[in-house]
């Protein structure tokens, strides 16, 4: 007879603090993930949308209030401020790759050291 007792399945996750090491990458990629959809979702509506206005004249007016709306221009902003963190954040992923901030850390190491 087995007894079902109430522990967690993984034990180590409460008690897991997240580092800043950790929790880069995971944004990175949530972030490339955001920015693969808006490109890929902007390049349907590109294409569909020249079939729809090159069929239906009709849709000028609509197309006019619905690019002038408020929701265009925030997702405009949420979309320029994740390629700019993907965008650093990348840049910061290439520099510690090419360990330039461990140059710079051993250059401070030295200086302490020195004085």
């Amino acid at each position: 007879m087995k007894i079902h007792l109430l522990r967690p399945l993984s034990p180590h996750l409460p008690i897991y603090k997240p580092q800043l090491t950790s929790t880069f990458p995971i944004s990175h990629r949530i972030s490339g993930a955001f920015l693969a959809t808006i490109v890929l979702f902007s390049f349907i509506l590109c294409l569909q949308m020249g079939l729809i206005c090159f069929t239906y004249e009709n849709v000028y007016p609509f197309l006019f209030l619905f690019l002038s709306s408020k929701l265009i221009l925030i997702s405009v902003e949420i979309t320029a401020l994740a390629l700019s963190y993907h965008l650093y954040n990348g840049v910061l992923h290439l520099l510690t790759d090419f360990s330039v901030f461990l140059y710079c850390s051993l250059i401070r190491l030295a200086r302490k050291r020195l004085k």
